[in-house]
């Protein structure tokens, strides 16, 4: 079965000016989560992801990201890490812990693609 992208994160140079500009476009409802200038639109359909805004990472130096990071929903993170390099991706940023989400990880493709793995405490949907 593929994975589903559970969580779709927009990175912001101004977050307040971005998260303006979503709300006033889209008319999304960006609510505080978690720390400074991190917003987060709830779905409200059942499958659909959640929709972040932060501060503009950069996981690689000199690599800041650009455009939609998406994470996928995954049941073992520890294989899907071995998947990723063993099919030519590499690791951006280690699996870390988000309290009472569950475990994360970034990687890139082999293409420098950045994309999260998330194995989530219980499913979110």
């Amino acid at each position: 079965m593929p994975l589903p992208i559970r969580h779709l994160a927009l990175n912001a140079d101004d977050v307040q000016r971005a998260k303006r500009f979503y709300e006033t476009v889209f008319g999304w409802r960006l609510q505080p989560w978690g720390p400074p200038d991190y917003y987060q639109q709830q779905p409200t359909r059942e499958g659909e992801p959640i929709i972040a805004l932060h501060g503009r990472r950069e996981f690689e130096p000199g690599a800041r990201m650009l455009g939609l990071e998406a994470t996928l929903a995954v049941e073992d993170i520890a294989r899907m890490q071995a998947a990723v390099e063993a099919a030519g991706g590499r690791v951006v940023a280690p699996v870390y812990y988000i309290d009472g989400v569950g475990k994360l990880f970034y990687f890139a493709d082999t293409e420098g693609n950045v994309l999260g793995a998330m194995q989530y405490d219980s499913d979110p949907h």
